[in-house]
C-alpha cells in the first residue's frame, strides 16, 4: 500500500512565492526582523526578472519631473490607470535605484552619471539600464544579497498548487484568512505545506497563456488562479500586451527581435512578395505605437492566411547588422537565418500582463494575510497599457510596500493554525501525460486565435465555450490523478484563461490593449474591469 503522509507542515514568520524582483525585494526588506522562505518553481533565476532586456524609469534627468513622468504614464494606461497608484510608483522609483546600485546592480554609466536611455511613450531619457540585459543584473544582485542573508530561505522547484485558507484548518474556524500554501516537490514528488503569518504572491503574469508569448515557460498565471480560488477579486484580465516582433519559429517561441531593428530601418514585408505594408497603416510606418504595428501584423496575417510576415534589414549591410545587433545575429545564425541576407519570420507575442490581482498602495489583497506584487498583480499603475521600464519598477516600489506593511502590522496577524495535509490516498499516476500536452497546445491556440490582438464577440464566444469543454475535463483528470506540475499548470492556465475571456466579453469598447471590431469607440468614462468570485 502506498505512503500517503505528507512532510510536516514547515513554517516561518513570512512566506513569498516568486523568486524575481518582486519576490525578492520584499524578502530583504523584511529579513532583518523575519524568517522569510521565499519559494520557486523552478530555479531561483527562472522567472521574468532575468527576462528584462530593458531598463527601469526613473526621474533622474536635469529637466525631467515627475508630472511628466505620472502623465507618460496615465497616458499609455488610456486613462484607466489609477492615479494615486502612479503618483506613489513614480516618486518612489530613484529610491528604488539608489538601493539597487547599493546591492551593486552596475548600471551604465555616462561621465558621473548614470547613462539613461528613452523609450516608447516616454517624453525625456528616464530609463537606467545594464547594456541590454538589465534584468539579469538586477536578478544576480537581488539573488546574491537573499543568499547571503541568514534570515531567507530560498527554496527552489517547489511547484504551488492553492492557498492553505481558512477551509484547510484542521479546525475551521470560518476564517478567510490565508495561512500560506500546498506545493509540490519536483525532486520528491510529493506534496508539501508551507505556512507563515502573512503569504506574498510574486508569481508573475500569464504569457503562456498564448501560442507566441515573449514571457518564460513558468509564466502560467498561477498566483492569479490560487487567488481567485481562494477568493480574491481580479482587475483588467483583458489587457494583454503584445509586442510586434516576436521570432516564429516552432521550437524557439519567445526569442524577440528588439524595437530597435525597426528602429534601425527594418522593413516589415508579406513573405512571396515582398510587398512593405506599413504604409497602408500608419504614416510612422514601422515605428509607429507597438500595438498599431502589432495590428497591422495580425490584420496581414489574418487576411492572407499566413503564419508570419518578413522583418527585412539586410538591406542596411551585414557590417552595419554585426555592428548594432551582434546577439540577435548570432542567436538567428544558430537557427539557420542570416539576417544580413535573409529576411527574419516574426509574429507579435503576448509580452505583458497587465491585469491580475486586485491590491491597495500595500499590495494588500481582498483576504487576511495575503499580498501581491507585480506582474501578478493589478495595482492601477499600468491601466489599459504598460508603459515601457514601469514593470521592473512596480515590482520595486510594491515588494517593498507589502515588506513595510507586513512590518507596520506584525502584532495583528495571528500565528498560523494547524494545516490538513495533502490527501493522496485516492489518486494514483497517471500514463495520459499526452493528454495535458493536448491541452495545453489547444488552450494556447484557441486564445492565440480568438484571444488576441483583435477580437470580436463571436471568436470570444467561441474560445468561452471550448474553456467550458476543457474545464470540465480537466477537473476530472485533477480529482482522479496525483498532481504533477504539468497539471497545475494547465488547471492554471485555464482559469486564467476563463477570467482573460470573461473580462474581454464584459468590455464594451476598444481601450488601450483591448481592440474589438463590434466595439471600436472609445466610452467617454474609464472604467476597471472587476471579476468577483
Amino acid at each position: 500500500m502506498r505512503e500517503t503522509r505528507v512532510p510536516e507542515t514547515k513554517t516561518s514568520d513570512v512566506l513569498i512565492i516568486g523568486s524575481g524582483a518582486a519576490g525578492l525585494t520584499a524578502a530583504l526588506n523584511l529579513a532583518d526582523r523575519f524568517k522569510v522562505t521565499v519559494l520557486a518553481k523552478g530555479a531561483m533565476n527562472e522567472g521574468s526578472t532575468a527576462w528584462a532586456q530593458g531598463g527601469i524609469a526613473a526621474v533622474l534627468e536635469e529637466g525631467d519631473t515627475f508630472e511628466s513622468h505620472i502623465e507618460d504614464t496615465m497616458i499609455a494606461g488610456a486613462g484607466l490607470n489609477d492615479r494615486a497608484t502612479v503618483e506613489f510608483v513614480v516618486t518612489q522609483a530613484p529610491a528604488a535605484i539608489a538601493r539597487l546600485e547599493e546591492l551593486g546592480v552596475p548600471f551604465a554609466t555616462e561621465g558621473n552619471a548614470l547613462h539613461l536611455t528613452r523609450e516608447g511613450g516616454h517624453s525625456h531619457r528616464r530609463i537606467v539600464h545594464v547594456a541590454d540585459a538589465t534584468g539579469w543584473a538586477v536578478q544576480e544582485a537581488l539573488q546574491r544579497a537573499a543568499t547571503d542573508h541568514p534570515n531567507i530561505t530560498l527554496v527552489p522547484d517547489m511547484v504551488a498548487i492553492d492557498l492553505a485558507t481558512g477551509k484547510h484548518e484542521e479546525r475551521y474556524s470560518g476564517a478567510g484568512h490565508v495561512w500560506g500554501v500546498y506545493a509540490v516537490n519536483r525532486a520528491t514528488g510529493r506534496v508539501e505545506v508551507y505556512t507563515a503569518r502573512a503569504t506574498i504572491l510574486a508569481t508573475g503574469g500569464a504569457g503562456r497563456t498564448y501560442l507566441f508569448s515573449t514571457a518564460p515557460r513558468g509564466a502560467t498565471g498561477d498566483g492569479i488562479a490560487m487567488a481567485w480560488r481562494a477568493g480574491c477579486r481580479v482587475s483588467n484580465m483583458e489587457m494583454m500586451q503584445f509586442h510586434p516582433t516576436c521570432l516564429y519559429n516552432l521550437e524557439v517561441k519567445n526569442f524577440l527581435i528588439t524595437e530597435a531593428v525597426r528602429g534601425e530601418g527594418g522593413h516589415l514585408l508579406i513573405p512571396e512578395t515582398g510587398y512593405r505594408f506599413m504604409p497602408d497603416f500608419d504614416p510612422r510606418l514601422e515605428l509607429a505605437p507597438r500595438d498599431v504595428v502589432a495590428r497591422a501584423i495580425d490584420h496581414e496575417i489574418k487576411r492572407l492566411g499566413l503564419d508570419y510576415v518578413h522583418l527585412d534589414i539586410s538591406h542596411k549591410g551585414e557590417a552595419f547588422i554585426r555592428e548594432h545587433f551582434p546577439n540577435i545575429h548570432e542567436k538567428l545564425l544558430g537557427l539557420g537565418i542570416d539576417m544580413t541576407k535573409d529576411p527574419i519570420p516574426v509574429v507579435p507575442a503576448q509580452h505583458y500582463t497587465c491585469g491580475g490581482v486586485v491590491v491597495d498602495l500595500d499590495g494588500r489583497t481582498d483576504l487576511p494575510g495575503l499580498y501581491a506584487a507585480g506582474e501578478c498583480s493589478e495595482s492601477g499603475l499600468h491601466g489599459a497599457n504598460r508603459l515601457a521600464s514601469n514593470s521592473l519598477l512596480e515590482c520595486f516600489v510594491f515588494g517593498e510596500a507589502c515588506a513595510n506593511h507586513i512590518a507596520e502590522h506584525w502584532d495583528e496577524l495571528p500565528a498560523p493554525p494547524p494545516i490538513r495535509a495533502w490527501d493522496e490516498s485516492r489518486v494514483e499516476d497517471s500514463d495520459e501525460e499526452v493528454v495535458i500536452k493536448q491541452n495545453w497546445t489547444e488552450i494556447r491556440r484557441f486564445m492565440w486565435n480568438y484571444v488576441g490582438i483583435v477580437r470580436t464577440t463571436k471568436r470570444l464566444e467561441r474560445a468561452q465555450h471550448r474553456i467550458r469543454m476543457l474545464t470540465d475535463e480537466v477537473n476530472d483528470y485533477y480529482g482522479h490523478f496525483r498532481v504533477t506540475p504539468d497539471l497545475i499548470e494547465l488547471r492554471n492556465l485555464l482559469q486564467t484563461a476563463e477570467l482573460i475571456v470573461r473580462s474581454a466579453l464584459h468590455r464594451h469598447e476598444s481601450r488601450g490593449l483591448h481592440y474589438t471590431l463590434d466595439y471600436p469607440d472609445l466610452l467617454p468614462e474609464a472604467v476597471d474591469t472587476i471579476l468577483v468570485p
